[in-house]
């Protein structure tokens, strides 16, 4: 562990759990910020994601904190839900920072949870920290694709709007996290492939960039621990692939011979069952790791096809009193 004491805002959803948990194990202190706070292993502090209140003061001499906090995307993008989900990052990520700007002991490392799918949808070229093309402008892209994008560019630029000469800045350009908690990306996905729904969604041409739970937690401890890097870091596993690509290899993974494919039409008809929208799976997220691949990171699990048959063998086991609340703060995903 590269840390003493670490503060973890909208900790209390999968994501935060799971950081939670590991730096727990590795005798770290652990702070979760938390709305609805609920008893835990570790300290457990509430707060209201927009207010600066007694909850700053631990903020005041740990060595990171991390803010994972907004509101799930997993919701069909009503007028109200589009404000909640911009709302719900932008005020918290306000209100670490000016936490940490009144702090008489700052952190030493901010970490910023933000999305891969700020980038554009494309499949001819992968999207890394040095190249890569934001999204919004892309001729064929629905209104709503433009909408996450645009919340994510916000997202980011609130984390820069201010100097805090004593804090490094990280910004997580997180891909879909896979675990195998019941409510996670990963669940629903194997779901669908044991129910003989697992075929290629639409095309299959548009890329799945995605990120083995326990690679998102190393890389998260690499960066508290790497004094050399701030600005943005994409967390996504360095090799994405076509979605009919993903869905054959967890198949194989469940053991399941045949997935029947799903058209546009079946997949818009399920987003609206399931109260979602079809971006999560047709937006097209071809990204890369390039910056921890050049500081020398170490992906336990670099390839999908290991990484699901893994995963697959995790959920056999996996038990419902560690999963996590399906719409927490920090539990959604782009």
């Amino acid at each position: 562990m590269n840390a003493s004491k670490v503060v973890i805002a909208g900790g209390s959803g999968l994501l935060g759990t799971l950081l939670a948990r590991r730096f727990h194990q590795g005798g770290v202190e652990v702070v979760v910020l938390s709305r609805h706070p609920a008893l835990a292993p570790w300290r457990v502090v509430e707060w209201d994601g927009r207010s600066l209140d007694v909850w700053a003061g631990e903020i005041s001499g740990a060595d990171a904190v991390i803010n994972l906090a907004g509101r799930s995307v997993n919701c069909r993008y009503s007028d109200t839900h589009r404000q909640e989900i911009l709302r719900s990052r932008i005020d918290s990520t306000r209100v670490i920072r000016k936490a940490i700007a009144v702090a008489a002991n700052p952190p030493r490392v901010w970490l910023q949870m933000s999305t891969a799918t700020i980038y554009a949808h494309r499949t001819d070229a992968a999207n890394d920290e040095f190249t890569g093309v934001i999204g919004g402008s892309e001729p064929d892209a629905p209104e709503s694709w433009r909408f996450s994008t645009d919340v994510a560019k916000q997202w980011e630029a609130e984390v820069n709007s201010a100097a805090l000469p004593r804090t490094r800045r990280v910004i997580l350009r997180t891909a879909m996290v896979m675990a195998p908690q019941l409510n996670g990306t990963f669940a629903t996905l194997r779901r669908l492939v044991r129910l003989g729904l697992g075929g290629r969604a639409a095309s299959g041409r548009q890329y799945m960039s995605w990120i083995h739970h326990l690679d998102f937690v190393r890389a998260v401890d690499f960066l508290i621990g790497r004094d050399d890097i701030c600005g943005i870091v994409n967390l996504a596993a360095p090799e994405p692939l076509p979605n009919a690509d993903f869905m054959r290899a967890l198949r194989e993974a469940c053991g399941v011979p045949i997935g029947l494919p799903a058209t546009r039409w079946m997949l818009a008809l399920g987003a609206w069952a399931l109260r979602s929208e079809t971006e999560l799976i047709l937006k097209s997220r071809r990204v890369v790791p390039a910056r921890l691949l050049q500081r020398g990171f170490e992906f336990a699990y670099p390839s999908w096809p290991e990484a699901a048959r893994d995963l697959c063998d995790e959920a056999m086991v996996t038990t419902t009193s560690v999963a996590a609340p399906a719409r927490a703060a920090g539990g959604g995903t782009w």
